[in-house]
């Protein structure tokens, strides 16, 4: 009887640690979300950690660079961000390699006007050691109608 109760126990336990489980998918689009967190507070050591040592970046300017450059800005860049928003999220796995497309609203202001951009990126992502890491990062501006 004791056996067939532990049976049971262990039973019903397993849904609800299958649920506490995160996909992939989750895990990356949590990671955009405090990717982009880390940046506006300027937490240098989060993104170090996400950024792989051969990350290469392409600004919506068409201007290139690579992680260094990537941090620097997240040490000294001084934005007015009124809300930084992600949506339209599209995840996509091959094997331990992932590609993520998005939309980045951002709001504040520029010349004393309240204004309101946004951008699409894409990010690939290499799994290494367990965890996800970006290797490449493209955004473009979408221009108002």
């Amino acid at each position: 009887m004791v056996w067939r109760s532990l049976a049971l126990a262990i039973l019903l336990a397993a849904p609800a640690r299958a649920q506490d489980v995160q996909s992939d998918q989750d895990i990356l689009m949590q990671l955009e979300h405090d990717w982009d967190a880390a940046f506006h507070r300027h937490d240098v050591a989060f993104i170090e950690r996400l950024l792989a040592e051969e990350f290469i970046v392409t600004y919506d300017d068409g201007s290139r660079g690579d992680r260094d450059r990537e941090l620097m800005l997240a040490r000294s860049l001084d934005q007015q961000v009124e809300s930084s928003r992600l949506d339209e999220f599209t995840v996509r796995e091959y094997g331990n390699t992932a590609v993520v497309w998005f939309t980045l609203h951002l709001t504040g202001p520029v010349n004393g006007q309240r204004v309101e951009h946004s951008y699409r990126f894409t990010d690939v992502f290499v799994l290494r050691d367990g965890r996800w890491q970006c290797v490449s990062s493209q955004s473009s501006r979408v221009l108002a109608p």
